[in-house]
């Protein structure tokens, strides 16, 4: 009977796996079968051009694609750096009454929906910069802000058991050798972990640049390219979202074909830092 049990549940987990498969193909096979070839019905030069005019036929996504790509570097530079310290204190430096205070919070930040993310960024962060640049607040500075926000609880929530994952061990090496505790997590425990932080981070990124709704409501919206901090604009995810709604024939094509991008963007960047992570391994 507990053969039979578990070779019932082996087929049931296969089953599992095999439906995830098949559903991320379904995904791939759609996307690609739906917008490789409106992009080229639409034109390499006037797809990846600089204006989009639906209306006049002009579908030129580029401005997306750098809007897209200097919000998650924004994201970036202010998410990763507050993360992996965040996950570091929690793993090797918090008092335990504090930790079962901040790691419930952490946890907590990861379940809030991006409304409720983009309601704080349009009424905290937005009327902050309106403050110190007399702008409308609204752009590339808040919208990084908010998404380094967004990404903390990916990213500490990764960082965190990958360092706790090291062995004591090599802790109690690097004191023996005459390390301090701050020298021991730093040289030690956090090279050791690597493998695990550099996970969070690419989960991190991948939320940064799949989000909509937040950066919607902060980023300003403008289909243009964007010229500094404070200037709007928009996303590759943010023109899908407010345009598929209304629009058809071509048009629809191309938001669709927009997806087949944003899809290679991803895998782009997953392919760099997959690379980067064996290479470290080594």
């Amino acid at each position: 009977m507990a053969r039979f049990k578990e070779t019932a549940m082996q087929y049931v987990f296969l089953a599992a796996a095999c439906v995830s498969i098949a559903a991320v193909a379904l995904i791939c096979v759609y996307l690609l079968g739906n917008g490789v070839p409106t992009i080229f019905e639409i034109g390499l030069p006037n797809f990846f051009g600089l204006t989009w005019k639906p209306s006049q036929d002009f579908y030129g996504i580029f401005p997306f694609i750098i809007g897209s790509i200097y919000v998650t570097a924004g994201a970036i530079l202010v998410g990763v750096p507050i993360g992996l310290l965040c996950a570091i204190f929690l793993a090797r430096f918090c008092p335990a009454p504090l930790y079962r205070v901040l790691n419930p919070a952490v946890r907590l930040m990861a379940g809030i929906p991006s409304i409720v993310y983009g309601f704080f960024g349009l009424m905290v962060i937005v009327p902050v910069v309106q403050q110190l640049f007399g702008t409308s607040g609204k752009g590339l500075l808040t919208a990084s802000v908010l998404l380094g926000i967004m990404i903390l609880p990916t990213i500490i929530g990764t960082a965190e058991p990958a360092l706790r994952a090291v062995p004591q061990s090599y802790y109690e090496g690097a004191l023996a050798l005459g390390a301090t505790h701050e020298r021991s997590t730093f040289t030690v425990i956090l090279p050791a972990a690597a493998s695990g932080v550099m996970s969070g981070v690419i989960l991190g990124v991948g939320r940064a640049i799949g989000e909509t709704m937040a950066v919607i409501m902060i980023a300003g919206n403008q289909p243009r390219m964007p010229g500094g901090l404070l200037d709007g604009l928009r996303t590759m995810t943010s023109n899908i979202v407010l345009e598929m709604g209304y629009s058809t024939g071509l048009h629809r094509q191309a938001l669709i074909a927009t997806g087949v991008v944003l899809f290679v963007f991803i895998l782009i960047i997953n392919t760099c830092f997959s690379l980067m992570k064996r290479r470290k391994d080594a």
